[in-house]
């Protein structure tokens, strides 16, 4: 089934040094644009990553330092790959978890601004485990009957993952939308604020923490009742994106009380 789109739909994937959102870097994006008249245009680009690519990771993708050791860097190329994004929906496999949290890192650390949580998101992923639970070539076989060549090259995965979307859509018509905010909701398994899940929204939309000794209570009373615990996030290993939240939100509390 065609998607039926009123904004582009960006569906791409990337290959990184290593699987930690904070520290790792991407080694390489593939990004599938879907125009509204059906229009397609993909681009694919090695990126230098500036560190050293984890054995294991090029054990999974195959590409080596010295593959990239004269590409651009992700800094380099945040400007033109930031506009020509803009406008866009996006979809990936896995995309919500992984993809989006390091590409979000990575502008930020470009300091170009980028906000994925103004545009609607389609976790190919998380469509197929609600109904079928399987890894993406057996998604790509049992939706498309077509083995996934190339597996873990971000081009092959990025086409698979739309050819699985547009059967998903062929497949469930009497459980999917063919409309990109019902597809974005139904593939979202939670609210968070960060991309790194480390602060949740509770059935009341308040901001909570969501790990450690604090987990469930709300970011305002943690803030308030621990006064170094703001510092200690802020100083520790979480990702550029989750420091950017907690300090939006330690504003935000910090003129309401000025307010009262």
């Amino acid at each position: 089934m065609k998607l039926n789109l009123k904004n582009p739909l960006l569906v791409f994937d990337i290959e990184s040094t290593g699987l930690n959102v904070a520290t790792d870097r991407i080694v390489e994006i593939s990004a599938l644009k879907v125009m509204p008249n059906g229009d397609q245009e993909i681009k694919t680009r090695r990126i230098n990553p500036t560190i050293p690519i984890s054995p294991e990771a090029q054990s999974i993708h195959g590409i080596s330092n010295e593959d990239v050791a004269d590409c651009p860097t992700f800094k380099e190329v945040a400007k033109s790959l930031a506009l020509w994004m803009s406008g866009c929906d996006f979809s990936g496999y896995n995309a919500t978890k992984f993809d989006i949290p390091m590409l979000a890192e990575e502008f930020l650390r470009a300091g170009v601004s980028f906000d994925f949580r103004k545009r609607r998101v389609v976790d190919v992923q998380n469509i197929f485990h609600k109904l079928e639970q399987r890894t993406l070539g057996a998604a790509y076989k049992f939706y498309c009957s077509k083995e996934l060549e190339n597996a873990h090259s971000a081009e092959a995965d990025t086409i698979a993952t739309f050819e699985i979307l547009e059967a998903q859509l062929d497949r469930y018509k009497d459980i999917l939308e063919n409309d990109v905010k019902f597809l974005a909701d139904f593939s979202t398994k939670s609210k968070f604020l960060d991309y790194a899940c480390r602060i949740a929204l509770d059935d009341n939309d308040i901001p909570v923490i969501n790990f450690g000794k604090h987990k469930g209570r709300s970011v305002e009373s943690v803030f308030k009742s621990d006064a170094g615990y703001y510092s200690w996030m802020m100083n520790g290993e979480f990702t550029l994106d989750t420091k950017q939240v907690i300090t939006e939100l330690k504003i935000k509390f910090e003129s309401s009380s000025k307010l009262l």
